[in-house]
């Protein structure tokens, strides 16, 4: 049988992740692949809920094959996480219900069945902590899955978003992620006016400096 992992064997930067989570109610966790995003979130969301008492019910958003495995292999790994329970909020309409009523402290549900999910709600979204694992998945503020989340978001106490490649097609991709988290405090409450007072001027400066 494979030992646990403990808490002492995280890294030193993994547990500055932990403490920029708890120190945050708007996280941005912007690391590269295989630096331990999972893990780290994992044990800021034990901590909120089980010392801190801050969040009761969370709800991760993630591709498909991640929500299928990555999570609760994670769990399983690290003694300090393993009393953690994940429901999965995947397959058919059908099973997606059964899972939602299932007793855990974790729900995760692949990022195209966001709309549905908050559509299921309506105006009543249990949730008061969203993890958007692969947070460049919303930076086209005119998909469904980032319009939906923007309706239920002033309801959620506590957002982290975790990524790898914040801008992957450049600067403008940052809007809907930024927003998602801070509800515009930083760049704006409008991808217009985000617009207009960053990309024009970076335009701009860039046809002076031929």
């Amino acid at each position: 049988m494979t030992k646990l992992l403990t808490r002492a064997d995280m890294h030193h930067y993994q547990e500055h992740t932990v403490q920029h989570i708890l120190s945050n109610p708007a996280a941005g966790v912007f690391l590269d692949m295989g630096l331990g995003k999972t893990v780290s979130t994992l044990t800021a969301l034990e901590s909120l809920m089980f010392d801190l008492m801050e969040v009761g019910k969370v709800l991760i958003s993630a591709p498909k094959r991640v929500a299928e495995h990555t999570w609760t292999s994670e769990i399983e790994k690290w003694a300090h996480l393993k009393h953690l329970r994940i429901s999965r909020v995947l397959g058919s309409e059908k099973q997606r219900l059964e899972a939602l009523k299932v007793k855990a402290e974790i729900y995760i549900i692949n990022r195209e069945n966001i709309p549905w999910l908050v559509a299921h709600y309506g105006g009543g979204f249990p949730f008061d902590c969203l993890v958007l694992d692969e947070l460049s998945s919303y930076k086209n503020s005119d998909s469904k899955r980032f319009k939906s989340l923007k309706m239920v978001r002033p309801k959620i106490k506590r957002v982290i978003g975790l990524t790898g490649t914040p801008a992957p097609n450049g600067v403008e991709d940052l809007w809907g992620q930024l927003y998602l988290l801070d509800m515009g405090e930083r760049l704006g409450t409008t991808v217009t006016s985000f617009r207009e007072r960053y990309l024009v001027k970076e335009n701009e400066y860039a046809q002076f400096s031929k």
